[in-house]
């Protein structure tokens, strides 16, 4: 008997062990368990900190911060420039970036960065001491057009249609704002008696880059009215010494601007207009034909020279009321240095090549030699 009762006392020892063994397995499984999915989560969360860090502060971010690389900085004080100005995330990871892409010979000086700069592109501007942006797309506005026709191109570039774009750039308290923005470009000229649009001829010829998917379209018109105001801004100590108003540049300008072909010497042709101009004699231009009747034609007509229209220069003396199209540098360079001669008169041939006369008798002469 008492061997059956140690027997019966070691059979259940060992089932309390076993069950003692069990509950230690599942106790050290779910800590297991707890363990991983804490890594497994702290991982994740790092991961996404990371790719978020990889990324711009603010894709939609336009307002420059001005930045100072000091000399003889490293990577690791200006990853911590960068982040105390808000244009990294974190230092470190940009740091880390950096030197895994092998890129550490920065230049030092004065940058203007935004918060929508990818790393890449900090890092390239910082490289070559030049602000580097990769734009999400760029829209050309060429030279010599009219704001309906560079409405077209708005159209096809953006989301906004030609209707919006012309609804804007007319909307006369937007254009009120933008003469208190740009007060030594935009005056009380552009509602000259007759004028068509008031913001035709502002709007600077080029090809601009877009760093934003969809930008606004008012960020859209000032950047190209902006781009006007730093030219006329860099050539206002030679319009206030020729005793000019921007309005009256950019009028000139767009005439040269419509006159010009390939070969076009446009401070010859500028010449002819300041001539004719000191002596009170209609300028004469096809263009403003055009822009009076405001259609294009490949041929004006005779008829079309008596469209009576304040634009058309066959019927009226001096400039036009404003421009008739949007200028480039070269016009407007043209318009404040002419050339130094007696031309009364020219023409071009079908060529292209102008041919200039004195006298009438001479611009006659041309007529029969170059065009029949």
């Amino acid at each position: 008997m008492e061997n059956e009762s140690k027997k019966q006392q070691m059979f259940d020892n060992m089932k309390r062990k076993k069950k003692e063994v069990k509950i230690v397995r599942r106790i050290v499984s779910v800590i297991v368990l707890i363990a991983l999915i804490v890594i497994g989560i702290g991982g994740y969360s790092g991961y996404k900190y990371v790719s978020s860090a990889l990324k711009p502060v603010d894709p939609n971010a336009t307002d420059e911060i001005a930045i100072e690389v000091p000399m003889g900085s490293g990577v690791t004080l200006i990853s911590k420039i960068l982040e105390k100005n808000g244009v990294v995330k974190n230092a470190q990871i940009f740091k880390y970036y950096a030197k895994f892409k092998n890129e550490s010979q920065f230049q030092a000086g004065n940058y203007k960065l935004t918060k929508a700069m990818t790393l890449d592109e900090i890092i390239e501007s910082l490289k070559t001491g030049k602000v580097y942006r990769e734009p999400v797309f760029t829209m050309t506005v060429p030279e010599g057009l009219t704001l309906e026709q560079i409405a077209a191109i708005i159209e096809k570039n953006t989301n906004f249609t030609a209707q919006q774009f012309m609804d804007k750039v007319t909307d006369a308290t937007y254009i009120e704002g933008l003469m208190g923005q740009y007060p030594n470009l935009l005056t009380e000229e552009i509602y000259n008696e007759n004028i068509r649009y008031a913001l035709e001829g502002y709007l600077y010829p080029a090809t601009y880059p877009f760093y934003e998917e969809n930008p606004s379209l008012t960020a859209i018109i000032e950047t190209m009215l902006s781009a006007t105001n730093d030219i006329v801004t860099e050539y206002r100590s030679i319009i206030d010494e020729k005793e000019m108003t921007a309005h009256e540049l950019l009028t000139f300008a767009s005439l040269l601007e419509e006159e010009a072909t390939a070969q076009t010497d446009r401070e010859t042709i500028a010449s002819v207009f300041y001539n004719r101009l000191s002596i009170d004699m209609p300028l004469q231009t096809d263009p403003t034909v055009l822009y009076s009747l405001g259609s294009h034609k490949d041929r004006v007509l005779y008829e079309d020279l008596e469209v009576d229209n304040p634009y058309n220069t066959y019927k009226n003396t001096g400039l036009p009321p404003g421009p008739i199209a949007g200028a480039g540098k070269v016009s407007i360079e043209a318009a404040l240095n002419p050339s130094q001669t007696d031309y009364l008169y020219f023409l071009a041939d079908k060529e292209g090549t102008n041919h200039f006369a004195k006298t009438y008798d001479e611009h006659l002469a041309n007529i029969e030699q170059y065009l029949r």
